[in-house]
């Protein structure tokens, strides 16, 4: 595994792979890396030539107050998977920002919605970096995981918007045996908070079920039904909702293709965490009988 430091010779190499008919995977991390990550490199290694990784904490996507300056990191350890993983190229971008920084990338509406209401310039922050990621490593194929579905439906609608040439691959959230959906930030969790962490799916899982069998049709009654069954816990839900899969817009009844997005506050860690959801459609309109009632 090369590790490379500027993105001109990320580019040389990406470019000399290519030349010789190699397709490129690329797999974007701020590092502190667990089987989540881990699994979206074994897949870009099962469809690609050469894969690329990024390991790279990026100042913009944090708001002041955060936790930039405490959010874990372990390079020596990360550096091991990468290497156990077969990643080929290892890009650890120095000075990325450099001084007169001054472009942003924006995706319109979508950022608007869950996390982005709480988190102002959060996704810009995310758009903008892997913009310049994907001009530094040129992949066929950006390789993201389905427990940031927000972001991965913003880099999606980027992508597509900018004529990007890379097919955007999403793939299933990883989690532990007890549902936890992996994140680098479960490390923030005390082991009694560890112990409370997995009601948290269960709660998506079982309102997702309520909404699939017509029990739950409301986008306010999805909210308070992930509410209810987290009370009594030490989380502090920051929201839920239903919205449609494709564009993540407000849909009220509840039909059709969803996803069941959710944050909690868990101590000093902020858990996000989402179900897919097929709700049933509307039942049609029966004709009239000669009395006069739908049948």
């Amino acid at each position: 595994m090369r590790i490379l430091r500027t993105a001109s010779n990320l580019n040389q190499a990406v470019r000399r792979a290519r030349a010789g008919g190699a397709r490129i995977g690329f797999v974007p991390t701020m590092g502190y890396l667990h089987d989540g990550h881990l699994a979206l490199v074994r897949a870009a290694r099962e469809e690609c030539d050469l894969v690329v990784a990024s390991i790279f904490v990026n100042p913009l996507q944090f708001a002041a107050g955060e936790d930039l300056a405490k959010y874990p990191r372990d390079l020596p350890r990360d550096h091991r998977l990468l290497r156990k993983a077969d990643v080929d190229l290892l890009f650890e971008p120095e000075n990325f920002y450099p001084e007169g920084f001054a472009t942003r990338v924006s995706v319109e509406r979508l950022g608007e919605r869950l996390c982005g209401r709480y988190r102002p310039g959060h996704f810009v922050g995310v758009s903008t970096v892997v913009t310049k990621l994907l001009a530094a490593a040129e992949p066929d194929r950006l390789y993201l995981g389905r427990k940031d579905y927000q972001q991965a439906m913003i880099l999606t609608r980027m992508v597509a918007d900018l004529n990007l040439p890379v097919r955007v691959v999403i793939c299933p959230t990883v989690r532990e045996a007890d549902g936890l959906a992996m994140s680098s930030r479960n490390v923030y969790l005390t082991p009694e908070e560890r112990a409370w962490a997995p009601n948290f799916y269960r709660a998506l899982r079982a309102t997702a079920l309520l909404i699939e069998s017509g029990e739950v049709r409301g986008a306010g009654e999805a909210t308070a039904e992930v509410e209810r069954r987290l009370l009594g816990s030490p989380m502090r839900l920051q929201y839920a909702e239903a919205l449609t899969a494709d564009d993540l817009a407000p849909i009220d009844p509840l039909t059709g293709d969803l996803v069941l997005a959710a944050a909690v506050f868990l101590g000093k860690a902020r858990l996000i965490d989402n179900v897919a959801v097929r709700a049933p459609r509307p039942p049609r309109p029966g004709k009239k009988n000669d009395r006069g009632r739908r049948v």
